[in-house]
């Protein structure tokens, strides 16, 4: 297959990393499904895309599962299979002392990070088992979260750590059906999520600190670049960053 013909669902399709990947993939020649659970900004990128016969917004909770279910059913039904999955909404708690935070903040980024992550591969699996050719590629959104932790982020990082072996036990089980399982891990894209880094946020040392952000379309670049990998081949973990955050070593 071309990846003119390809099929890719994104979720949390509607605003920051989801968006500038949609349009990655649209400009590419997809035909995009488009997942989140506003249809407002959904029906804004889908403007932007400017691809009406190879788009389709589906309005979704990622942490529901008939919900997901109705999501791949709306995809196969529109344009016959998944080739790819980028399995990317999330969320995160406020920046409090983990002893502030309540059982339903800390319920709400599982619920979506995790469980949320685990329907939709589940749905993505069952999809590429089943169609002809077989297979697919599924990329999950980590984040650097997922080895190195922010201060007051115990909701985020645990939900990110834990995308980490979910990739790694994914790409395991997806080997006998041709499907590649892989993770991108992003530092300091220029989202909406990450503004609050253009102002000053916590260091571990108790500072404040403002950092470097990047172009968040260079991550839309990247993950068009795992997904017109040949599922021959699979990168396994991705890192892009701002070059100048820190991360490295102390920073």
């Amino acid at each position: 297959m071309t990846s003119n013909s390809k099929v890719a669902i994104v979720t949390g399709a509607g605003t920051g990393i989801g968006k500038a990947a949609t349009l990655a993939l649209l400009k590419a020649g997809y035909r995009v499904v488009l997942a989140g659970r506003r249809p407002a900004p959904l029906d804004e990128v889908l403007a932007l895309g400017a691809a009406p016969d190879r788009s389709l917004a589906v309005v979704t909770d990622v942490a529901d599962s008939d919900s997901v279910k109705a999501l791949f059913d709306a995809a196969v039904q529109r344009f016959g299979r998944v080739d790819v999955l980028f399995n990317n909404a999330g969320v995160g708690a406020p920046a409090i002392p983990l002893e502030d935070l309540t059982l339903a903040q800390w319920k709400n980024v599982v619920d979506i990070n995790l469980t949320g992550m685990f329907l939709c591969i589940q749905q993505a699996f069952r999809v590429m088992k089943a169609q002809v050719p077989q297979g697919g590629r599924i990329i999950n959104n980590g984040s650097i979260s997922a080895t190195t932790p922010r201060p007051n982020s115990s909701p985020y990082t645990a939900t990110k750590h834990a995308v980490q072996g979910l990739t790694k036990s994914a790409s395991l089980d997806g080997r006998n059906y041709n499907i590649a399982v892989g993770q991108i891990d992003v530092g300091n894209a220029g989202t909406e999520m990450a503004q609050r880094m253009a102002t000053g946020i916590l260091q571990p040392n108790g500072d404040t600190m403002v950092e470097p952000l990047m172009d968040v379309n260079i991550v839309g670049q990247s993950v068009l670049y795992m997904a017109n990998l040949p599922l021959e081949a699979n990168v396994m973990f991705h890192t892009v960053m701002a070059t100048r955050m820190p991360f490295a070593g102390r920073g």
